[in-house]
């Protein structure tokens, strides 16, 4: 059945629904404040395209040289404004500001994950230059790409950590970048899921890469380093078990599904963005743990190859990536081969395909 479109948003990595349940549940009115202000300023930027937002910024050059970063980190000083003041560019020292410097750092970190696994320099692999804006708005609750820059707010202290604090996060948002300048998936229904999913494979293999990790050794988890301790989770969302990130009496339980059985059919989120994304991450992580060694060496590339696939249209379903995906598998590793199998069963045993 066809679906209706919808507009093209920023790309954001807190679920709506997560906050529209603080906003409707909370007994601390500050904290319901927090949420349902985070829910205004995110349905402000759906109306903005991200093509326009980025054209009408004045864009910093990039390093000239191949697997070199170049990093501009902003503070919008608790305003919403972007992309704020400069506060800390390329070769400077640290600031002293948490926020600030894990930024700064954790660009650089996923800046080397893809030049260093994939080839790729930068966003739009001709170096462009890293921007992150720091302390944006007032207890603001997620982070983004707005077709031009990252953007991170510092959470409420009670339910949220700063978004920096997570190198997947960070990771997440300039995959998104990346996905968009690669295949452009229209952020709605299951091509959007296909976008967060991207964006939560390569946050997660980010953080593999820097730590050292196998498949086996990975927690597979996205965004355990934002949850405060008075939270009921482990994560916002875990790949490995999709719908047991987080069971709290205000947040919520994790809705995410493992399997195209438990397909969430809604128009909210975007069409299930944030939620049937769940899907295609577990199939990456059972592709990976079945292969084992570092998924950045096998089912990460095949992937990324997808994403870089000319036939992978900015509506492409679940269907077609994972057609996609195996026939990359098949000109990578060879059609015999353990990684092209391993990569049909995985889309098999999350009920893509038969």
């Amino acid at each position: 059945m066809s679906k209706p479109t919808l507009k093209p948003t920023r790309h954001g990595f807190m679920p709506p629904f997560i906050l529209e349940r603080i906003a409707a549940t909370s007994s601390h009115a500050q904290l319901q404040g927090s949420a349902q202000r985070t829910l205004e300023v995110d349905r402000h930027f759906r109306s903005q395209r991200a093509p326009h937002v980025a054209s009408a910024m004045a864009l910093p050059k990039g390093s000239p040289q191949p697997g070199q970063a170049t990093r501009y980190i902003y503070s919008a000083n608790y305003q919403e404004v972007l992309p704020g003041t400069l506060v800390r560019e390329e070769g400077q020292d640290e600031s002293g500001d948490p926020a600030v410097d894990e930024a700064y750092r954790w660009l650089e970190v996923t800046y080397r994950f893809f030049w260093e696994t994939l080839e790729r320099n930068s966003i739009d692999d001709q170096g462009m230059p890293l921007l992150g804006t720091v302390h944006y708005g007032r207890d603001y609750e997620n982070a983004f790409w707005n077709g031009a820059q990252m953007v991170f707010g510092d959470g409420d202290g009670e339910f949220f950590n700063r978004f920096t604090a997570a190198l997947d996060v960070v990771g997440h948002e300039l995959a998104h970048g990346v996905i968009e300048r690669e295949a452009g998936l229209i952020y709605t229904y299951q091509s959007g899921a296909l976008n967060e999913s991207l964006a939560d494979v390569f946050g997660s293999l980010t953080k593999q890469y820097h730590l050292g990790q196998s498949a086996t050794e990975a927690d597979w988890l996205i965004g355990a380093e934002l949850l405060m301790e008075r939270v009921q989770g482990r994560a916002l969302r875990s790949m490995a078990e999709p719908g047991t990130a987080y069971d709290d009496p205000v947040l919520g339980k994790d809705p995410q599904p493992a399997h195209m059985d438990a397909f969430v059919e809604t128009e909210a989120d975007n069409g299930g963005v944030h939620i049937n994304s769940g899907i295609p991450n577990h199939a990456f992580y059972l592709a990976a743990m079945a292969l084992g060694g570092y998924a950045w060496e096998s089912v990460g590339l095949v992937w990324y190859d997808t994403l870089r696939d000319s036939r992978l249209m900015p509506e492409s379903d679940f269907v077609t990536f994972a057609t996609l995906t195996a026939e990359n598998a098949d000109r990578r590793f060879g059609s015999a081969s353990r990684e092209a199998t391993t990569i049909r069963e995985a889309w098999q045993a999350v009920g893509v395909i038969a």
